[in-house]
């Protein structure tokens, strides 16, 4: 784009893309919270079907942890959007990931929100960083952190 700014209804737009058209995002039940020039937020609400659950079973009241690969495809899809404005054409160019860094801090067994800030965008390849919250013992928490760097596919 050629002014630092995301279009109105943007983050909308996203949110009906994943909700109809990406089904695997629509199950996770990734949600847009915030879409700006060079940042994003998403949120992905906790759901025993996305947890570890022990091999020995848990009882209907425990809330086992995430299971880690939930925290990775937020932290790559939300990188990936968080690129999308230093793209010519944010709808239709493409973005594709190049590497992933994901460290575990520590598990997660509430709601996840993740906050990625682009750090570089270059002609071919951009990079960002990710934060991974949630909730415990009623604090909001780091459980994990990334980085992801991807090819700008550009008109």
């Amino acid at each position: 784009m050629s002014d630092d700014h995301i279009p109105e209804g943007a983050a909308e737009a996203v949110q009906h893309y994943f909700d109809t058209r990406h089904e695997f995002l629509s199950w996770l039940g990734v949600q847009v919270e915030e879409l700006a020039y060079g940042r994003a937020v998403m949120s992905i609400p906790y759901d025993r079907k996305l947890t570890n659950v022990p091999w020995a079973g848990a009882d209907a009241n425990d809330r086992p942890p995430i299971q880690g690969g939930i925290a990775s495809t937020l932290i790559d899809t939300v990188g990936g959007i968080a690129l999308r404005g230093h793209l010519t054409d944010p709808v239709n160019d493409g973005v594709a990931t190049i590497n992933l860094n994901v460290n575990y801090l520590q598990q997660a067994t509430d709601d996840l929100t993740a906050t990625a800030e682009v750090i570089r965008a270059g002609d071919t390849v951009g990079v960002a960083d990710v934060l991974v919250e949630s909730t415990h013992d009623g604090e909001t928490v780091p459980v994990a952190i990334g980085q992801g760097a991807y090819r700008l596919f550009k008109s």
